[in-house]
Parts: C-alpha cells; structure tokens; sequence
C-alpha cells in the first residue's frame, strides 16, 4: 500500500477489504506488515490470537479498547513525524525516542487525531536554569509529548471564551463549577521505548519465570520500583539516595548536579494526579491517559510496576476526583529494532494546527535563536492568565478573582491538586521508594514576562 521513512527506518504499510471492511497493519518489511495484517484479520474476524510471551502481552486498562490499538497509535505517530521531517529526509529527522499523543473519539481508526509529536533524551544544564521561567529543563521525548499536550488543553479552554465556539471544545461545562473531559476523549500516549527509569531497569530478554523455580533473584530486585533521577546533561538514570534532599538554586549554579525526577516515575505521577498539572487544575477535573504504547523495550510486568502498581496502595485514599489510573499498557506487534547512535543534541515539538516543527537546545532549553519555548512555563502561565477570570473555576474563589503575581502561587492555589500530591509523595516515602526531588524554589517564583 505505501512505504515511509529513511532505509534503516522503513515502515511499510498493507491493507485489506474483506466484504466492506477494511484491515490494515505496518511493519519494519512487508514480510512483518502482512503477517501483522494477517493477525489482524484472524483476531478481529475469527477470534483466532497468536500466542505470545506473558511480558509481552497488554496490561490492564480501565476503557475497553481494541486489541489492534497499539499499531494503530505507533503507525498514526510514526505517519505524522515522517510527514513533519519529509519522509527522514529533515535535518532534525535524527532521533534516538520519538514520542507522541493520540486522540480518539469513540474508536481509534475512526475520529483520530495526533495531538503532538516530541523527540529528545537529554536534561538542560544546571548552568542554564531560568528564574523567569524561559527554558523547558527536561527534554525527554515523553515529558516534552506532555507538555504539547498541556498546551493543546489550553487551546481547547480558550475555546469556551465565546460561546460560538464553546461547543468545539473537548471540554464540557460542568454543572456547578469549572470544566470536564467529554466522555467519548480518550488520549493515547506512544513512546518509541519504555521510559527511562523503573520501567527500563531490566534486561530485555528476562522472562517472568525463573528457571530454579524460586523467588526474584535478579541482582536489581531491590531496588524496583525506587524513584530514580536523570542525570544533567546526559542520558540513564540513578536511584534517589537518602531522604529529603533538597536542591538550591546557588548550590547548582556553583557546579552540583541539576536532578530530574526519571521519566518512569513522572509517569506514575500522572496516573495519580492527570496530566493536566496544577495551574489547569483550577479549571479542569483530571485528565488521565487512557493507554500508553512502547515500541521497544516493552516487559508487561516492569512496566504495570513503574505506571501504576507501586502505587496502589493509594486507590481509595485520594480524594474525588483524583485516582490510580489504570491503562493499558502495551508493546506493537513489531518491536522497533536498537540502532545505537549518538544522541542529537537537540529535541523537535510539534502541536496540532502548528506548520513545523520547534527545535529546542538540550542544553539551554530553548529555541536556537535564544528564544522561550511555546511550552516553557513562562509561555504556560500566559495561556492561564487569558483564562484566570474569564471561565469558572473548580473551586469557587470569590468575585472577582484577583491575579497572581507569581507562577508559584498560582499553583500552590490549586488546593485539590496540590492534597492529591502530598498523598502521592507520603506514599512513595512510606513504602521505602524515596522522596520525590523537587527544582530549587527559585525556578517557579517568576512574575509574567510582558509580550510584544
């Protein structure tokens, strides 16, 4: 049917009509593209299922979802990202994890759509932290995929400004206050391999069963499910050593180390708290992610722990609407295959109704030019105050409502949001996984940078 994508990342795309309906797989050959089909056509017609090894089978989900759902979302994010860098051929092509955000109404193959497309491995430098919020810190391709997607709800809030656009919206008005989900949106998160992190302290060929028949003797089993941080400048991850370690702003300036919380357990934290974050909160009940899709490097049972089962212990603890969301987590059909290389030292965003892509430095956080990211935190606290005082709140504040000065109040003010965190947080500490590691206070108590 089609092929995309440079030689040593060709996918290949096959389709069949069976009396009226339609099939269609993609595969790294045409060989794996229609065996893909084949199985496709076996499942969904004659509930015939190729067996697979348990750790790579799909994991939980609360919203029934089909089966094919994984190769649907990791082919529409692969189409989007060749189309975006001219089939491989841009100079920003380069990547080592691409990452991207799906929505669906009602069906994946029907009403779909790629929200945002992210690539990146790579922290900022210490040196390069910003006090007026100006530069993004973590350009891991999933954290930068989130972002975009932070900055796609803004788009669609701003939409109930006039009522002739209101019911464009994803967003449903609430009948007391603030706003929800509607409930045929469904957000489907692809990464190209499993985030860094808890999810990726493994071997990749391990299995589930040992082969003495006894308990977990794998040399890292104590330290599953330890919150781990990312390290400057660099790419893997290290377990978060002691408690309450507290990072100051003179302190990294002067040559300490900048800690990053590691992909795996920003993950879970968003299974807990939505992706919205804090300042949306205000506005917002909690998005969660309805399933998370790994292109490589994909273990059922690693990846159940690192998203949501280390954290269990807080279902029915958090206070409505928060909870342990629960997706589906899945691997393709067929794995992406490991071309080491060295790491870009640039990340590329892109959103939905964008022309191109930005490229952002790893090091500085910022466009090449010098410029602030539509999605750094300063350009997030503008989109909040075009909001603040125009939609209703969550939280019933008072007529009117009075501006924040600075970035940190804002979020400090998301009452709800900011309960569920202590809970997630006390959690993590009273089942001996660490203490979450928070940026030194300085980075969020920024004022908002006039524009123009």
């Amino acid at each position: 049917m089609s092929e995309t994508g440079q030689a040593h990342t060709k996918q290949f795309v096959m389709m069949i009509e069976i009396n009226g309906e339609k099939f269609q797989a993609s595969g790294r050959s045409k060989k794996l593209a229609k065996t893909r089909l084949a199985q496709s056509v076996l499942a969904k017609k004659f509930d015939i299922h190729m067996t697979a090894q348990p750790e790579t089978q799909p994991v939980g989900g609360e919203v029934l979802l089909p089966p094919e759902i994984a190769d649907s979302v990791s082919r529409l994010v692969l189409e989007k990202f060749n189309t975006l860098t001219d089939d491989g051929q841009s100079t920003y092509a380069r990547k080592k994890v691409l990452a991207g955000i799906v929505m669906t109404r009602e069906t994946v193959d029907e009403f779909s759509e790629v929200i945002c497309i992210a690539t990146g491995t790579k922290c900022i430098s210490g040196e390069y932290m910003s006090n007026q919020g100006l530069c993004v810190n973590d350009c891991h391709a999933e954290i930068l995929a989130r972002r975009c997607l932070i900055r796609y709800l803004y788009q669609q809030l701003e939409l109930h400004l006039d009522p002739s656009t209101a019911e464009t919206s994803i967003f449903a008005k609430k009948p007391n206050s603030g706003f929800q989900l509607k409930p045929e949106i469904q957000f489907h998160l692809y990464i190209s391999t499993s985030p860094c992190g808890d999810a990726r302290i493994f071997s990749p060929h391990e299995k589930d069963e040992n082969p003495n028949g006894s308990l977990d003797e794998h040399q890292n089993r104590k330290s599953r499910g330890v919150l781990r941080t990312k390290i400057e400048s660099g790419e893997g991850t290290i377990p978060v050593r002691g408690q309450g370690v507290v990072q100051t702003w003179d302190g990294v300036l002067q040559g300490e180390r900048l800690l990053t919380m590691s992909c795996s357990d920003k993950l879970c934290k968003w299974n807990a708290l939505g992706i919205q974050g804090a300042l949306l909160s205000h506005f917002v009940d909690p998005v969660y992610l309805s399933s998370i899709i790994v292109g490589s490097l994909y273990h059922g049972e690693h990846m159940t722990r690192a998203m949501y089962g280390r954290v269990e212990a807080l279902e029915g603890l958090l206070s409505a609407p928060y909870k342990v969301n629960k997706p589906l987590l899945s691997g393709i059909t067929s794995p992406i295959s490991r071309h080491p290389s060295k790491t870009p030292g640039y990340s590329v965003n892109w959103i939905t109704g964008n022309t191109g892509l930005e490229v952002l430095s790893c090091t500085t956080g910022k466009q090449e030019d010098g410029k602030a990211s539509h999605i750094s935190k300063q350009s997030m606290y503008q989109a909040f105050n075009k909001l603040w005082g125009h939609l209703p709140t969550i939280i019933n504040l008072g007529e009117p409502l009075k501006p924040f000065k600075l970035y940190s109040e804002a979020k400090t003010a998301a009452t709800y949001y900011q309960l569920a965190k202590q809970d997630l947080y006390r959690s993590f500490s009273s089942n001996d996984l660490g203490s979450w590691i928070k940026k030194p206070l300085e980075q969020d108590e920024f004022e908002l940078v006039p524009t123009g």
